[in-house]
């Protein structure tokens, strides 16, 4: 296993480099070096220099095209923009959908993605990590359509070994198909975090402990696929897909991992020790107070205050602090 952070990737870093030095101030400029070198001496030279080429590192991105490849749909998903875009496609005869080439075990993944618009009700674009088997894990963004005008329903799940049930669902302060926007997944072995823009949403906290499963051993994937889900996405699939209103179209854009990436020969764990400040990071007194805050004004479902569903007792981890 070995870590890989895709901002470190795209070639575009070097034109940027290039571009850049053409609107670098005279200091900067070879026929000043040596003046600048006697006024600010070496070592702050050096240090500029290598201010200008880290942010160049940290803003680039990664390329649809190296790191997803299209699984299903044909060409109703479609790599543009030299890999810096991809959009899925849906319309009566299929949806489509995508995964990462890689396996990761931990990891900070962002996506900004753009929804279907208009009336959408019907739809679900799906965004979530998985392993593979009936034991499987996984870690779901899945966003429900509804008519204009209304609001989409962001639909949140945790599977381990196979067993989900513990879904969170909200609806979003913005309007996600005017823009994209950032939606991360922070999986490291003390939580899952779910983001939204930077605001966290929910918080899945690994109390093994405490006798509940968490996804920690199985590499998963990152799979992304726009679907017909009508029977049940819409009000519980009161309100049907209006085909008229096809090809329904979302988009994305923004990829970044910062991950461990998991390869078959290699068979080893992430460890603290690799010194990615996601492995162990986790949810300040800030964060917290956003996601009381979004959870407050936004969740609409929660699994954990659903007694009903769960006559003989909720789910362990709702119990605990």
């Amino acid at each position: 296993m070995h870590i890989i952070d895709h901002s470190y990737t795209s070639l575009g870093f070097f034109c940027f480099l290039l571009s850049l030095y053409t609107y670098l101030p005279p200091i900067f400029q070879p026929n000043q070096i040596k003046g600048t070198i006697i006024n600010m001496g070496i070592e702050v030279l050096i240090i500029n220099i290598v201010l200008l080429i880290g942010f160049a590192v940290a803003a680039s991105a990664g390329n649809f095209n190296q790191d997803f490849e299209i699984t299903w749909g044909n060409d109703r998903a479609k790599v543009l923009n030299n890999g810096q875009l991809l959009t899925l496609s849906l319309d009566k005869a299929s949806g489509s959908g995508f995964r990462s080439r890689n396996e990761y075990l931990f990891g900070k993944i962002d996506m900004q993605l753009k929804l279907v618009p208009g009336n959408s009700a019907g739809t679900v674009t799906a965004y979530y990590l998985s392993s593979l088997g009936d034991t499987h894990d996984e870690i779901d963004f899945e966003f429900l359509g509804n008519l204009s005008g209304e609001p989409y329903t962001l639909h949140t799940n945790v599977f381990t070994q196979g067993k989900g049930n513990r879904e969170q669902q909200f609806h979003l302060w913005f309007d996600p198909t005017k823009d994209f926007h950032t939606y991360s997944l922070l999986w490291n072995p003390q939580s899952i975090i779910f983001s939204v823009d930077g605001t966290p949403i929910r918080e899945f906290k690994n109390w093994e402990s405490k006798g509940v499963p968490f996804p920690k051993n199985q590499a998963m994937r990152i799979y992304s696929s726009l679907w017909d889900a009508e029977d049940w996405a819409t009000r519980g699939g009161l309100v049907k897909t209006d085909w008229t209103q096809a090809p329904f179209t979302a988009s994305y854009k923004g990829f970044n991992a910062q991950a461990c990436v998991w390869t078959s020969s290699s068979g080893s764990s992430c460890s603290s020790k690799q010194g990615q400040s996601w492995f162990t990071q986790s949810l300040d007194s800030t964060g917290q107070a956003r996601i009381q805050w979004v959870q407050k004004n936004y969740m609409i479902y929660n699994y954990c205050t659903d007694t009903k569903r769960f006559p003989q007792g909720l789910p362990p981890e709702c119990t605990l602090a």
